[in-house]
């Protein structure tokens, strides 16, 4: 929409030919919201989001965003960023007005800020399993008890990264500043990701959710790629380098259907390097001092933990069986995108909602199975509503539903085992083209169509 509109000025009338799109540089920075004009250069440089998401919208409208992130007290901030210019001729997507007429009501029931007691029954779980975890390692001998306490160990983590989750998106403790303590403690200090990462990543993920070159959760090159499209060496705009599709890469690539599962269970290490690439790098980040003593801390206990077990060959076995647990919520991860449609280029503000429906796919559950999942089994839900407390997603549902089928959008909703299996197929379509030396030769085009729904 920005791209092609002409402002006018609201404060003196005056029309000018200012094309949002030239306003679309760190140094020059603007976005619209309901057809006001922002300046936001400066306050990219210390928005709590980031300014990735600022930087990704860029000279665009990207009032279906700001609601999505921001709560109503965010309005009144924008005042100060006001230039006096408006869009000429702005206008809203019919989806767009049912989009925000349901984020009205879900306000106005006051269900973003009706959290529930999920985080206090997770936080009395998790501690359970930390204790019988600890309690395993240092009073007993037995060979499998320690491993269970492993396995209990990275369900304690997946259960952390669900409420660390839950941190990064909406105020899930009493203030700002206790909230803010969660992140960093549930986060960096026992799960050693820093919290500081986190939100760099998933911001910019929500904001250009399944773009192969602007969204981080599909930049896994050398060893996944879910499209033929990442053959091409794009450049990632998030990392500022090239996806270098080379032999290495084909060959990973070319069997990426059999080592999936295998990747899933040693993930966690790449996201502790992550975490360590990102706390040393010169890039601005919020509170680096408290998330480098977090990752300290838990550097500290891990380790010490690891080292009361009697010799190395169970010591390595309890962090292998520690970590393949928590590969199940890797692949649970992978599984709301992985096989969902992609595309090529920056997100565009003007298609939210149809970008969130295409970019995203649900599991399917019991709701005694919910706890397991985090709510992250609504991921369409999530997306469109990332400030909502899990403990609404399921009843807010059926509602979304209904909207995708009003505006003709594809909900897509498959069971675990069906979500696994789609997501096979996707990555074993792309290993069979990264086998061909000629990709991307004209002839796998017939090739991709047969393919394309397994």
């Amino acid at each position: 929409m920005c791209e092609d509109s002409t402002m006018v000025s609201s404060s003196n009338g005056v029309v000018e030919d200012l094309i949002c799109v030239k306003h679309n540089k760190p140094n020059d920075l603007w976005i619209s919201i309901k057809g006001k004009v922002y300046n936001v250069t400066e306050w990219a440089k210390i928005h709590p989001g980031g300014d990735i998401p600022l930087l990704n919208l860029a000279g665009q409208d990207v009032t279906d965003a700001f609601i999505a992130f921001h709560p109503g007290s965010a309005w009144q901030h924008l005042d100060k960023l006001f230039t006096g210019y408006h869009l000429k001729d702005y206008q809203i997507s019919d989806v767009s007005k049912d989009y925000r007429k349901l984020a009205s009501e879900f306000a106005k029931a006051g269900m973003f800020e009706k959290k529930g007691h999920g985080v206090i029954y997770s936080l009395c779980f998790v501690s359970l399993l930390l204790s019988a975890c600890v309690y395993g390692v240092l009073y007993s001998t037995s060979f499998w008890v320690h491993m269970v306490a492993g396995a209990v160990l990275g369900l304690a983590w997946m259960q952390i990264a669900y409420l660390g989750h839950d941190a990064g998106h909406y105020q899930m403790m009493a203030t700002r500043g206790w909230n803010k303590f969660a992140g960093i403690f549930i986060g960096n200090c026992i799960t050693g990701i820093s919290i500081a990462w986190w939100k760099w990543t998933h911001n910019a993920h929500h904001i250009a959710c399944n773009s192969l070159d602007y969204d981080p959760d599909l930049q896994h090159l050398p060893m996944l790629a879910v499209s033929p499209k990442l053959f091409n060496s794009l450049t990632s705009v998030f990392y500022g380098r090239e996806l270098t599709f080379d032999s290495l890469a084909r060959f990973f690539v070319s069997y990426q259907h059999y080592s999936y599962y295998p990747i899933m269970c040693v993930a966690r290490v790449n996201l502790y390097l992550q975490t360590l690439l990102l706390l040393c790098s010169k890039r601005r980040i919020p509170d680096r001092g408290l998330n480098i003593l977090g990752t300290l801390v838990f550097w500290t206990w891990f380790p010490l933990l690891v080292s009361q077990l009697p010799n190395w060959p169970e010591r390595v076995a309890f962090v292998l069986v520690s970590f393949s647990v928590t590969g199940i919520q890797h692949v649970q991860f992978t599984l709301n995108h992985f096989a969902a449609d992609v595309y090529v280029g920056p997100p565009k503000g003007n298609d939210w909602f149809e970008k969130q429906t295409s970019g995203t796919i649900d599991i399917s559950c019991s709701s005694y199975m919910d706890w397991f999942f985090g709510g992250l089994q609504f991921q369409l839900e999530h997306h469109l509503f990332p400030r909502l407390p899990r403990c609404h997603l399921r009843s807010i549902s059926p509602v979304v539903r209904e909207l995708c089928k009003k505006h003709n959008l594809p909900y897509t909703s498959l069971s675990f085992f069906d979500a696994n299996i789609t997501t096979l197929k996707t990555l074993r379509t792309a290993a069979l083209q990264a086998r061909d030396l000629t990709n991307p030769a004209p002839q796998n085009l017939l090739w991709e169509a047969f393919n394309t729904h397994g």
